[in-house]
């Protein structure tokens, strides 16, 4: 049968396209959610309220008539169950016809562009927030699940961002639309109904991907830390995804939590350390970066890799002599992990390397030494650095 898959815009009525309103009007049966046929209740065409790309599929396979439509929300393309059912529509003659997406509305409203913008969804689950505001000039939040307006104006203010703008856009295309501009630390306890976006607007968003950050940058303390040139280097090695999942072991002042999860806006970085302090700065790093995708845990490692996500990338800053057991957890959780150890002990690089033979890993093996120069009086000095080696390995 031939089967129209439409967008039908903000409020399913005026901003149809023609081309939709053709496709309705020539369907014997129209199938959607209750807020899409509402619109249409009075139209004497069959109307078959669902949302499920199963039933969905299941009534186009036993309809009777010869064309049906099924109304989807805003645009086809826009983080709508096009995707989805597509896939089962496989023998049909299926047409999907694009609509006005609720971003493409709302900076229309807002006389905004779009072209760059970074579109993340919400609706139906959680997500990063802060990273992608820090990373980007601005971005679009669809709204609708457990997190609301309210919440990302909390988030961005526990992670220094107070001073977003933020634009709040509800019941668009409705009577009741409303749509609410401030910055960050005002909107916190605002209450939205209905169906929301959100817009922030980050004048000082960082432009480019940081690696080697300015060890000075960082909040310190006692506890070791990876040095800027060492975790560029050695971050360099992991080939993390936009959605990776990492793991920091041995996590100390949180430097490589940091520049891992810019690297992965879209997943995660879980850090581990035995340390209170360790685990404590840690957090005030992420805070302190903007990087709310970073999952501090305090505890002896292996013990708490246990319920961990299962990494596709680790980093092993130090073990404190439980490296083998901790090898064992990686490889019982996912073999295919790609692992860089940094070792500053002759022992520790054996003990890596022993590890990574015993599960088959092809590894490198590189060792740096860091010389930074110091001002003193009318000279320049050179000052050397400890010499550190980097072993990294993936599975032959």
């Amino acid at each position: 049968m031939k089967v129209y898959i439409v967008g039908t815009g903000m409020d399913g009525r005026n901003t149809l396209t023609a081309e939709a309103k053709n496709a309705i009007e020539n369907a014997g049966v129209l199938i959607g959610a209750e807020r899409m046929l509402c619109p249409f209740s009075d139209s004497g065409k069959e109307l078959y309220n669902t949302y499920k790309t199963s039933d969905i599929a299941q009534k186009i396979n036993d309809c009777s008539c010869d064309t049906a439509a099924v109304l989807m929300s805003g645009d086809c393309g826009f983080f709508s169950g096009t995707r989805k059912l597509l896939p089962v529509l496989e023998g049909h003659d299926v047409t999907v016809i694009p609509g006005i997406s609720s971003a493409v509305y709302f900076c229309s409203k807002l006389g905004l562009s779009y072209e760059n913008m970074k579109f993340i969804s919400l609706h139906g689950k959680s997500s990063n927030v802060a990273v992608y505001v820090r990373m980007n000039e601005r971005c679009f939040f669809l709204l609708g699940g457990e997190t609301t307006a309210s919440d990302i104006c909390k988030r961005l203010c526990d992670y220094g961002m107070d001073d977003i703008i933020v634009y709040i856009g509800t019941d668009l295309g409705y009577e009741n639309e409303d749509i609410i501009v401030g910055k960050a630390s005002e909107l916190t306890d605002i209450a939205t109904r209905g169906l929301a976006v959100l817009i922030t607007a980050n004048s000082r968003y960082l432009g480019c991907l940081p690696s080697a950050i300015d060890d000075d940058r960082f909040i310190r303390s006692e506890i070791p830390m990876t040095k800027s040139e060492v975790r560029s280097i050695a971050l360099s090695k992991l080939n993390i995804r936009n959605d990776s999942v990492v793991w920091d072991i041995g996590c100390g002042t949180g430097s490589v939590s940091v520049e891992a999860a810019f690297r992965c806006p879209d997943g995660k970085v879980f850090a581990f350390d035995q340390k209170h302090e360790a685990a404590e700065l840690t957090l005030k790093n992420a805070s302190h970066f903007g990087c709310d995708n970073i999952t501090v845990s305090e505890g002896i490692c292996p013990d708490i890799l246990a319920d961990a996500p299962i990494p596709d990338k680790v980093f092993i800053g130090g073990t404190s002599g439980n490296m083998s057991t901790v090898f064992d957890c990686i490889h019982a959780k996912n073999p295919e992990a790609e692992i860089v150890v940094t070792a500053v002990s002759l022992e520790t690089l054996h003990d890596s390397t022993e590890c990574f033979e015993k599960y088959g890993y092809s590894h490198e093996i590189i060792q740096i030494s860091v010389t930074r120069t110091k001002r003193i009086g009318s000279h320049t000095m050179l000052q050397g650095q400890n010499p550190v080696y980097i072993i990294s390995g993936r599975r032959k």
